[in-house]
């Protein structure tokens, strides 16, 4: 059964909502290329299945990948870990498949398959030969509507991802950032790390989770995305053909993705948390609240993180570790969200140097804040994006990312080209405006690492 149409405008996608179900399949170019080469096309078929394509004749590859518009911020404080739960069952058997069969197709022929969890989405993909393409479509359809979530793998997967947080847990460096992440946003849903806590991945059970996948799974929520040397119409009806032998597109009672907007629940600027962890270093972030994704000044801010801390003539790179010798990994970051963002300041040092990695950061931040950057500053951070943006561009796992999230996350394609026209046309009165706003702000900071008292007391310097 087909879903009645709800409107008779032209296919439009909902990021922050729910795709519009239609009775026969609606096809269009978003971007054409020269000679076919990089044209995204766009089918939507009934029931709300978005499929987008990039084409690429001169490779001999093609990555498939499945989004879905659910996160870690979309679970609520009983199910932490949820999402990511789910994303690990998938790949432990169908109706037709074993988890054993799962991964046989794809290393029968050389492909590579994964999956990964954000706060905002999921994704599940895998790379193979463009020969193969067939194969692979029909592994990562199956495994999204076709999961039987059994009692006993739920059991066994639950040791799994245990391990996967103590292996997060050993690794300071990665674990600083789940911790900036609640002293920003405290206990909601982006304030929570991805993978859950031990107590909340203990207490899920089987019917839990299921019920997570029926409402999260429906094709309404699905972005399907394809790249590499690959026919747009034989995608489309590869992936339909898998998604009605499933019976996946007849579903009526899904409900709509909520929009995530309002987020209100930014503590307050000046919180230091500090975690005492037996490490040769100690791990450090200074940040505060940044730009929600969709913002028009995310692109003077990617200029002037560039700056910052993007490469190695970056000023953060230059004054910490070139001029004085006190980190070896130093950078600053940007988290955009649908309403949100996140800017930080990361050094890994001797526990001894903190407070002087710390007050360097400080004073960078707060010396770009009030002046800004010069031009000769500005030109190289842009050259240094735009060339990191199209040499991250150079593979089809790479291209299916960008238009899979794209889709997902904006609804909409920008062409490289296009893209590299927003990064030149920043000024350096954009970079001041944005630099005024963000890091402006008074920075909170989070800390893991063998700090002692007199140590940890200099923390709040770097706050005051």
């Amino acid at each position: 059964m087909t879903r009645t149409p709800r409107t008779t405008a032209r296919p439009t996608a909902f990021p922050e909502g729910r795709a519009v179900a239609r009775s026969r399949p609606t096809t269009k170019t978003l971007l054409k290329g020269e000679h076919g080469i990089g044209t995204v096309r766009k089918t939507v078929l009934p029931g709300g299945l978005r499929i987008v394509t990039e084409t690429l004749p001169s490779v001999r590859s093609a990555t498939f990948g499945i989004w879905a518009h659910v996160g870690s911020r979309d679970e609520t404080p009983a199910l932490g870990g949820a999402t990511h739960y789910l994303e690990h069952l998938l790949f432990k058997g169908t109706r037709t498949r074993s988890a054993l069969d799962i991964s046989a197709a794809l290393d029968a022929v050389g492909g590579e398959m994964n999956a990964f969890t954000a706060k905002e989405y999921t994704c599940y993909y895998a790379r193979v030969l463009d020969t193969d393409l067939p194969l692979a479509i029909d592994v990562v359809c199956d495994m999204l509507t076709g999961s039987v979530i059994r009692n006993e793998d739920v059991i066994a997967e639950r040791g799994v991802i245990l391990e996967e947080i103590a292996m997060t847990e050993d690794d300071p460096g990665d674990c600083v950032h789940d911790l900036f992440a609640h002293t920003i946003f405290g206990d909601t849903p982006l304030g929570r790390p991805v993978l859950g806590t031990v107590g909340t991945v203990n207490a899920l059970t089987r019917d839990r989770i299921a019920r997570f996948y029926k409402k999260h799974y429906d094709p309404t929520h699905l972005v399907v995305a394809a790249a590499g040397n690959i026919d747009h119409a034989t995608v489309v009806r590869h992936v339909r053909a898998a998604f009605e032998k499933a019976g996946a597109l007849s579903r009526t009672d899904a409900e709509p993705v909520p929009p995530r907007s309002g987020h209100r629940l930014i503590r307050p600027g000046g919180r230091v948390d500090l975690l005492d962890r037996r490490s040769e270093q100690a791990h450090v972030i200074l940040g505060m609240p940044g730009i929600a994704r969709t913002d028009e000044r995310r692109w003077a801010l990617g200029v002037l993180n560039s700056a910052l801390g993007g490469g190695m003539s970056s000023r953060l790179f230059q004054e910490v570790r070139e001029k004085r010798g006190l980190a070896y990994s130093v950078y600053s970051y940007t988290s955009g969200y649908a309403d949100c963002g996140l800017f930080g300041v990361y050094a890994g040092c001797r526990p001894g140097q903190v407070h002087d990695v710390l007050k360097i950061c400080r004073d960078e931040l707060e010396h770009v804040a009030e002046h800004g950057l010069p031009d000769d500053e500005v030109d190289r951070a842009i050259g240094q994006l735009s060339g990191s943006t199209v040499l991250g561009l150079e593979d089809t796992g790479a291209l299916m990312h960008r238009i899979g999230k794209s889709e997902l996350c904006w609804g909409d394609q920008m062409s490289v080209d296009d893209m590299l026209a927003r990064i030149a046309a920043v000024t350096p009165d954009d970079i001041r405006e944005v630099a005024a706003e963000v890091l402006g702000q008074r920075p909170s900071l989070s800390v893991i690492g063998p700090l002692n008292e007199k140590q940890a007391a200099s923390l709040d310097e770097a706050v005051a």
